[in-house]
């Protein structure tokens, strides 16, 4: 009954989600999502100068408009650009982006300008793509292959793919045994829109716990929530455990506050580990800001969140104390629930962000250039498109990504029906090749359902380089605002029924 059952349930999945869903939701997921983002992030243009006139003038960021993809021609003429054309003239399929610009003078804002910014390639078979909802009589008569599933790029004729990347789960402390000074380690990538700290914690064979943090070397736990704002000993101790067992391993922490009993002198002595020279005040504002910005930058940015810090870097003290003591069981990172898949969206999103940022500064360097001649360009004067557009194509074209990764973007392998279709599901390691890591790739039970156990490449990318299984779907990431809310809603939901 099962074996009979099996091709109707293996159909009836491919019909409904297709062996590329996961690219095409991404993509879609960063246009409906990732751009508003980043552009909310920058928010807008403050320079330096204000025309003549005028105390304040910026220029804020509105809405965005993605237009369906087109193909200017010399004689200025523009028309709807087709992926078969894109390959045939060996031009990149993409889709002019526009950006709603408001000019505020002296806190009174204009009427918003629309200003093209670039041209964003565009993935075949995406919600903006001409393809999308084609039948497939009409698919072919535009020259395209309806069993085609999509979900890659057409960089300058060349259809090109993003691989998914396998990486770590960011923001949760993963505890391993450690050789050398340090016992255990707890290494943490604190991740948010923008920002990707390494975080390191040690237990080291005399029991003191040290923070690594950016390039903040080895601060003592104690040292650290001092400078949070635990300024007594009974609050440090309180942070990292109340468990009369450990009080032990915590006093020996404590130790290192004999000529430290401030929140600023801590942050002093911070200072001086970076070799900060100047005076005590610039020590504390620099490394009050080194906190503020760049440490555990997922849990906030700013002063506000610091007694949220100190509860974090508490409860990763403690679980190196537990799991020295035989309580905890050390974190397996080569279980799948602790890892994270980035695919097109996110990583597209990575190059957006920093391609959008170069836009506004080159933006604001224009305007403050007119601004000292004497003149109040239109905001659509000032943008130079073709900047966002070539760091984006470039990127595409050779592969070289946001944070010195290469190979993200691969020419699409064309043998045969399934090479293609492979291709498209392939999982890639960020772990190098040229090392043995052998526990990474071996296979792990929680593969199973996930990735195939079978096709990797023999030779020095085996099990580094790998597929999705076939029935596998991968979920896509939800909003942390909007899981807040959801949690709320339902507790309070709950409050009611009782």
């Amino acid at each position: 009954m099962i074996k009979k059952s099996f091709p109707l349930i293996a159909s009836a999945f491919f019909n409904e989600y297709g062996t590329v869903r996961h690219h095409i939701d991404s993509f879609n997921s960063f246009l409906e999502n990732g751009m508003k983002r980043v552009i909310s992030e920058v928010g807008g243009i403050e320079p330096l100068l204000a025309p003549r006139g005028f105390e304040t003038y910026n220029l804020n960021f509105g809405n965005l408009r993605i237009l369906h993809p087109v193909v200017r021609e010399a004689d200025g003429s523009s028309s709807l650009l087709y992926p078969m054309e894109s390959r045939i003239r060996e031009i990149t399929y993409s889709a002019p982006l526009h950006l709603e610009i408001i000019v505020e003078k002296d806190g009174h804002p204009d009427e918003p300008v629309w200003a093209e910014i670039g041209g964003l390639p565009m993935m075949v078979r995406s919600k903006k793509c001409l393809l999308n909802e084609l039948s497939r009589d009409e698919l072919m008569e535009v020259g395209e292959d309806p069993d085609d599933p999509g979900g890659y790029f057409i960089i300058n004729g060349t259809e090109r793919v993003i691989v998914t990347i396998e990486d770590l789960i960011p923001n949760l402390p993963l505890v391993e045994k450690s050789s050398g000074p340090a016992q255990e380690s707890s290494r943490i990538f604190s991740e948010t829109p923008g920002f990707r700290i390494p975080h390191l914690f040690e237990r080291m064979k005399d029991g003191t716990i040290n923070v690594s943090w950016a390039r903040v070397p080895r601060v003592p736990i104690s040292i650290m929530l001092m400078a949070l704002g635990e300024n007594t000993d009974q609050k440090i101790v309180s942070a990292i455990t109340n468990a009369p067992s450990y009080v032990e391993d915590v006093m020996v922490n404590i130790e290192a506050l004999e000529e430290v009993k401030t929140p600023e002198e801590a942050m002093d002595a911070i200072g001086k580990k970076l070799k900060i020279g100047q005076g005590i005040d610039y020590r504390v504002n620099r490394v009050s800001y080194l906190m503020d910005n760049y440490l555990l930058p997922h849990i906030g940015r700013g002063k506000q969140f610091r007694a949220e810090k100190a509860s974090y870097i508490g409860m990763v003290a403690e679980k190196l104390i537990r799991v020295h003591y035989g309580k905890e069981t050390i974190d397996d990172k080569d279980h799948y629930g602790n890892k994270r898949l980035k695919m097109s969206g996110e990583l597209m999103e990575q190059l957006f962000r920093a391609a959008f940022k170069t836009l506004v500064n080159d933006i604001k360097y224009s305007l403050e250039r007119a601004i000292k001649r004497n003149r109040e360009p239109s905001p659509s004067t000032i943008v130079r498109s073709q900047l966002l557009t070539s760091r984006i194509q470039s990127a595409m074209a050779t592969g070289y990504w946001i944070g010195g990764r290469t190979g993200v973007s691969q020419h699409l392998q064309r043998l045969n029906h399934f090479d293609t279709l492979s291709h498209l599901r392939r999982v890639m390691s960020p772990l190098t090749s040229s090392q043995p890591h052998f526990e990474a790739r071996e296979l792990h039970p929680t593969h199973w359902g996930k990735l195939c156990v079978a096709e990797t490449p023999e030779g020095q990318n085996i099990g580094l380089r790998k597929n999705l299984a076939l029935l596998a779907k991968v979920s896509q990431k939800i909003e942390e605002e909007a899981m807040v809310r959801t949690v709320k809603k339902s507790i309070k939901e709950v409050i009611k029924s009782d």
